[in-house]
C-alpha cells in the first residue's frame, strides 16, 4: 500500500483527497491543511474544506503556521510517507520537507505546463481566451511549478467558460489522472520530462484591484474577465456619483459608488462615447469600451442587494451620461 501526506487547503482540493482516500492501493496517513480563519459576517474561525473531509475519515491533521519550524519536517517524516501530494496548499514547501518522502512531492497544476506557472493558472486561461488548458502531474523542486512532469492531460475551453465549469474539468480529467500517475511512478512506469524553461510563463495572485474594469479595453477582453474572476476578485467599477447638498444653496456633493457587475454581454447598440461612458435606452444600461458598447445586465451597487439592469435604474437614473472608473 502506498503512504501518502495530502496537502491542500481549498474545496478545489477535496475530490483529489476523496480520491486517494476511497482508493485501496493508497492510504492517507495525514492531512497537511493551512490554518483555519475567520469567515463570514461573524468571522467564526471555520475548518477549511479539506480538513473538514480528513475529520470525517478520521485522518490525522497538522496545521502549521510555517512550514520551515524543524519540528514540523521532524513529524513529518515520522509519518513514513512514500509521497507528499499537494493540491492548492496555497504555501511555498521549502526544500526540507520536500526532501522528506521516499518517492518525492507531486503536486497537480491546472495548467498544460510550463505554461501558467503560479498560482491563478484557471484564471488566465479563461481570462485570455484559451482554446485549450490541461492539468499536469509533476514533481516539485524548489521553483514555482519548476519541477519535471511526471503526466499531463488537455482540457478543451467552452466559449462560455466560467471558473466553476473549468474547476468541474479539472476535477473529471485530473483526478483520475493523479491516481494513474502515482501508482505508475511507484511501479517505475513513468520518467519525468523535464520542463522546457524558454517556454514557461507566469501567472499571480489575483488581489481586489484585478477586478477593477479598464474600459479601454475591448469588449470580448472585459467579457472574458467577467468569466474568469468568479467568485473572486469579481468584476466591479466605481461611480463618482454627483448628488445635491441636503442644505439649501450648499451646491452639490460627490460620493463614490462601487458596482459590481454579476453580467453583461457585448452589444450591437453603440453609443459612441468615449470609454467608460453610460447611456441607457429602453430601460436597459450600456458603457462604451474601445470597441464598442458593452450591455450590463446584473449589477450591484456596495452594500445592496443584486439587482437587474431595469431595476438599478430606478433608483440610479442619474448614472445616464456618467464616466465610470
Amino acid at each position: 500500500m502506498i503512504r501518502i501526506a495530502f496537502f491542500g487547503t481549498p474545496e478545489f482540493s477535496v475530490p483529489f483527497l476523496t480520491a486517494l482516500v476511497d482508493d485501496p492501493a493508497f492510504e492517507v496517513v495525514a492531512v497537511v491543511s493551512q490554518p483555519d480563519r475567520p469567515s463570514g459576517r461573524n468571522h467564526e474561525i471555520v475548518p477549511t474544506p479539506v480538513k473538514s473531509v480528513a475529520l470525517d475519515h478520521q485522518i490525522p491533521v497538522l496545521q502549521p503556521s510555517t512550514l520551515r519550524d524543524e519540528s514540523v519536517a521532524t513529524t513529518l517524516r515520522s509519518l513514513d510517507a512514500d509521497y507528499f501530494v499537494v493540491v492548492a496548499y496555497g504555501k511555498i514547501i521549502p526544500q526540507a520537507v520536500l526532501d522528506v518522502p521516499r518517492l518525492g512531492c507531486v503536486n497537480v497544476h491546472p495548467s498544460l505546463l510550463p505554461k501558467y506557472r503560479g498560482p491563478s493558472p484557471m484564471n488566465w486561461a479563461i481570462a485570455e481566451g484559451d482554446a485549450t488548458t490541461g492539468v499536469t502531474i509533476m514533481l516539485l523542486d524548489a521553483g514555482m511549478d519548476t519541477g519535471p512532469i511526471l503526466s499531463q492531460t488537455s482540457i478543451g475551453l467552452d466559449s462560455d467558460e466560467t471558473m466553476e465549469t473549468l474547476m468541474a474539468k479539472a476535477h473529471e480529467q485530473g483526478v483520475p489522472l493523479l491516481v494513474d500517475a502515482l501508482k505508475r511512478f511507484a511501479a517505475g512506469e513513468i520518467v519525468p520530462v523535464a520542463q522546457n524553461d524558454e517556454l514557461a510563463t507566469m501567472t499571480k495572485l489575483l488581489d481586489r484591484d484585478d477586478g477593477r474594469v479598464n474600459w479601454t479595453l475591448p469588449m470580448a477582453t472585459i467579457e472574458r474577465r467577467l468569466r474568469a474572476y468568479q467568485p473572486w476578485p469579481g468584476l466591479w467599477t466605481v461611480w463618482t456619483r454627483t448628488l445635491p447638498s441636503p442644505l439649501k444653496g450648499e451646491g452639490q456633493g460627490e460620493v463614490y459608488v462601487r458596482l459590481k457587475i454579476h453580467s453583461l454581454q457585448p452589444s450591437d447598440f453603440r453609443a459612441d462615447l468615449p470609454p467608460g461612458t453610460v447611456s441607457t435606452k429602453n430601460s436597459r444600461l450600456f458603457v462604451d469600451c474601445s470597441d464598442g458598447t458593452i450591455e450590463i445586465l446584473e449589477l450591484q451597487p456596495e452594500g445592496k442587494p443584486r439587482m437587474s439592469a431595469e431595476a438599478f435604474l430606478l433608483g440610479y437614473s442619474d448614472v445616464n451620461g456618467a464616466m465610470l472608473g
